[in-house]
């Protein structure tokens, strides 16, 4: 699984030109799944993205996780995450998941933020066309790429 992870001022999502939703400070996170991924890898990720202690202190030190700040969060699918480039100039995405299975994995990865999570949450819809806002914070952008395999 692989995810960008961006610190942001706030953050408007909009599907077919109608806003879904917006946040204040918080994160955005752009969130791929790769062919061997499998929804073992989400409950790591998200308790992940959740301590990630990228918002400053008092001090200006990246001391607050997003737990602390109770910022929101804005989830969008990617599945552009897994574009390969070697081959020439046009990506293709063979390493990633077919949407069938990403989408249960991406509902699932949704839901788990829920459950843990009782900030404010806006969710982007899979395999739909979206138009994402964001104020990039700092900036601060955190790549987080995440074997089945490996804990964190």
């Amino acid at each position: 699984m692989r995810t960008v992870i961006q610190r942001v001022s706030k953050a408007s999502l909009f599907i077919d030109g109608i806003e879904k939703g917006s946040i204040g400070r918080g994160l955005v996170v752009l969130a791929g799944f790769g062919r061997n991924d499998t929804e073992h890898v989400i409950d790591v990720v998200v308790r992940k993205i959740l301590k990630l202690r990228i918002f400053e202190d008092t001090e200006g030190k990246m001391n607050h996780s997003l737990l602390d700040v109770s910022g929101g969060l804005m989830i969008v699918s990617q599945f552009t995450l897994y574009a390969r480039t070697e081959g020439g100039n046009r990506p293709d995405f063979l390493e990633a998941l077919k949407a069938p299975e990403s989408k249960i994995l991406f509902d699932k990865f949704v839901e788990t933020f829920r459950t843990l999570y009782e900030g404010h949450i806006i969710a982007g819809e899979f395999g739909k066309h979206m138009l994402v806002e964001i104020h990039n914070d700092g900036p601060v952008t955190i790549i987080l790429n995440i074997e089945n395999e490996r804990r964190v």
